[in-house]
């Protein structure tokens, strides 16, 4: 028999995964009692895995788990851990790291029906409940894909090819015309990134102006499309954001679709965060317009606790979504029934070989259900007021923004509030929240992010984790005045940014 160094007999498997499984729900369940990030730099995490070169004999299979779960369990930044409110990624069901274990063993390829069979109805049925939950048509064309980015991109590239009045697939996107596409001053950079990996160029992307809540205003959005109509453009696609990264600010959707369906244009939903808030009763008036989308963005990896990674693209269309990316190569010949023809998702995104990343998404879906996360979401929603609240009522901290669960605020000496609007503060402002921002992550204690909110350098809190109580909440709120204490101390004693202490006012 062939001897090879790949294979786990089945009793060394089994031996190898209950050890593996035990080690993980020791650190689940102790997950808040360990930092939320390590104090740690670059150097030092390559000095714990350095290596000379590929190793010339294979190792034991034991130790490899033992060193990488030692490795991965002291020195990483947890999303999974309760005071974990910086990117928006959410804690991990259990139940779909389980599914991604089940998932890697079978190693289906999703990129052919016939490769994959109940893998493929799988993932089918999981794009269904996803826009089944957030209120898109469930007949809808989806694929599951990496991340919001991808999933953003999937969409533009079938409006791009739908919206055209040239053959983009055989002509490119140079043209006389320029394909126009808008969003909100505040969109996530995908759009940026996906007018220059489409061909169409940086001004191709038109930013609108936004309202004093963040959120699009249409008057500019139509003025906007008059003026490229009037220069020869061809203004073709609008992002609609149900829920900015930065503030969580959700532009006005029923608004923006009426307007893209009076001018034929594409309107496109960015849900990778907020949309899955449309399944609460109370949800946000304006994420009722996502039904209206002609495209959805939404990451189950965000606010549907799946593990990473889990994006998903919708397109009310399916035919559009299809022939965005169908090719037929020689050497693929999937065929079927006509009265039952398979799905080959390789005809439906940009990648052939895929893994089975819907299974996680199918799982927790099926374990959670409608009521379970519109109790999780409500409740992360209820705990992000509260710290909200929290920092209004601290005589040392300004609470700026709330929506959905993002809170921001910054600390404000009580000397400095009276001046904060003054040029020399603001910028010794910004400064010392920069500072706390950097002292609290490497502390470890809660896991904050930032944002900047008309000039104001902010701390920002998003809380999309199922493992988060109202006390770590409120947590976020003592630790940024316990450590804005000590780093104003300490930043009022010495010139920052070119300004000297008695400037700023006395301790």
């Amino acid at each position: 028999m062939r001897d090879s160094p790949a294979e786990l007999g089945p009793e060394e498997f089994r031996k190898l995964g209950h050890e593996l499984v035990d080690r993980i729900a020791e650190l689940l369940a102790g997950i808040g009692d360990r930092p939320v990030a390590p104090d740690t730099t670059p150097a030092q995490i390559r000095s714990l895995i350095a290596r000379d070169g590929v190793p010339e004999r294979g190792e034991d299979p034991q130790a490899i788990l033992r060193d990488a779960a030692e490795l991965l369990f002291d020195h990483s930044t947890f999303n999974g851990h309760p005071r974990f409110f910086g990117y928006i990624t959410s804690s991990a069901s259990p139940i779909g790291a389980l599914a991604d274990l089940l998932a890697a063993s079978v190693n289906p390829n999703l990129g052919a029906w016939q490769l994959s069979p109940v893998a493929t109805e799988i993932e089918r049925q999981a794009v269904r409940w996803v826009a089944e939950l957030i209120g898109f048509p469930a007949e809808c064309g989806g694929i599951m894909v990496s991340g919001g980015n991808m999933a953003n991109m999937v969409c533009l590239m079938a409006a791009i090819r739908a919206k055209a009045t040239w053959d983009v697939r055989k002509q490119g996107a140079g043209s006389d015309k320029r394909l126009v596409l808008y969003a909100s001053a505040d969109v996530h950079t995908w759009l940026e990134k996906g007018a220059d990996l489409c061909g169409l160029g940086l001004e191709s992307v038109r930013a609108v102006k936004v309202d004093a809540n963040r959120a699009m205003r249409v008057d500019d959005l139509r003025r906007q499309i008059a003026a490229d109509r009037a220069a020869g453009h061809e203004p073709a696609f609008v992002v609609g954001t149900a829920g900015s990264v930065g503030v969580g600010a959700i532009d006005p959707l029923p608004e923006i679709a009426r307007l893209c369906a009076d001018e034929g244009l594409w309107f496109h939903v960015d849900g990778a965060y907020g949309a899955p808030a449309a399944v609460l009763t109370d949800a946000p008036p304006a994420l009722r317009a996502i039904g209206l989308a002609d495209s959805v963005a939404v990451d189950p990896h965000k606010w549907l606790y799946a593990p990473i990674e889990a994006g998903c693209a919708l397109v009310r269309d399916p035919r559009l979504l299809h022939d965005a990316f169908a090719f037929h190569p020689p050497y693929f010949r999937f065929e079927g029934a006509a009265e039952d023809p398979p799905t080959n998702f390789h005809e439906w995104g940009p990648q052939n070989t895929r893994g089975f990343r819907a299974l996680k998404v199918w799982a927790t879906i099926r374990q959670v259900g409608r009521e379970g996360y519109r109790r999780m979401i409500a409740d992360d929603i209820a705990f992000s007021r509260a710290m909200f609240e929290e920092a209004s009522r601290h005589p040392e901290l300004e609470a700026l923004t709330q929506s959905l669960s993002i809170a921001t605020f910054r600390y404000v000496p009580p000397d400095l509030v009276a001046a904060r609007h003054d040029a020399t503060t603001k910028r010794y402002l910004n400064d010392l929240n920069t500072e706390i921002l950097a002292r609290l992550q490497r502390e470890g204690r809660v896991y904050v992010s930032n944002a900047v909110i008309d000039e104001a350098f902010a701390l920002r809190a998003c809380i999309v984790n199922f493992r988060t109580e109202l006390e770590d909440a409120r947590a976020a709120v003592t630790e940024a005045v316990r450590v804005g204490r000590a780093v104003d101390a300490g930043q009022r004693s010495k010139s920052v940014s070119g300004v000297e202490r008695n400037e700023l006012g006395p301790m």
